[in-house]
């Protein structure tokens, strides 16, 4: 049951993180924070070695540079931005550069599937809530949480955490 539980939380906080997002076009501030509070006692809990809980802090801290830069330019909101080194720092080393390529193609795949649902919409117009008719808006932002979530989920098994609870 522990191990279930453990293997739960990120999950867990991704998705919740990409329902906000697509719902609210934001990702909070206190979601993020949890979820790099919770890295701490589940690192302790599940006994990641200290090696490779320093190499998951340096690369949350990357990927924190990377997603400011990349906000910074306007390709991100800034909740996206700290849901990536929130992702960063679960995700640990050896899932970086899996957990950036599943990042982007759910990005792509996102973008496109928008593109067409958009399209399809402006063409069939229907009132629904109004997170819908914000997500449906022709040129309208895409919650890219969604992709970050769908990146997250897919390289987690492979996580520092994951390994320490030998749940692969």
């Amino acid at each position: 049951m522990f191990n279930l539980v453990i293997s739960a939380v990120f999950p867990a906080l991704v998705i919740v993180a990409a329902l906000r997002d697509t719902t609210t076009m934001t990702i909070p501030n206190w979601l993020c924070g949890l979820g790099a509070l919770l890295f701490v006692p589940v690192v302790f809990a599940v006994g990641v070695t200290p090696v490779a809980a320093g190499a998951a802090l340096a690369v949350g801290l990357a990927a924190l540079v990377v997603g400011i830069a990349m906000f910074s330019v306007g390709w991100i909101g800034g909740g996206d931005a700290k849901l990536f080194a929130v992702c960063g720092l679960w995700l640990g080393w050896r899932e970086a550069l899996p957990f950036v390529v599943w990042t982007a193609l759910a990005g792509g795949a996102l973008a496109v599937a928008l593109l067409g649902l958009r399209k399809l919409v402006a063409a069939w117009p229907h009132e629904g809530p109004s997170w819908w008719s914000r997500l449906m808006t022709p040129g309208g932002d895409v919650p890219y949480g969604i992709a970050i979530a769908l990146g997250a989920l897919a390289t987690f098994p492979e996580s520092p955490v994951m390994q320490a609870l030998h749940v692969t």
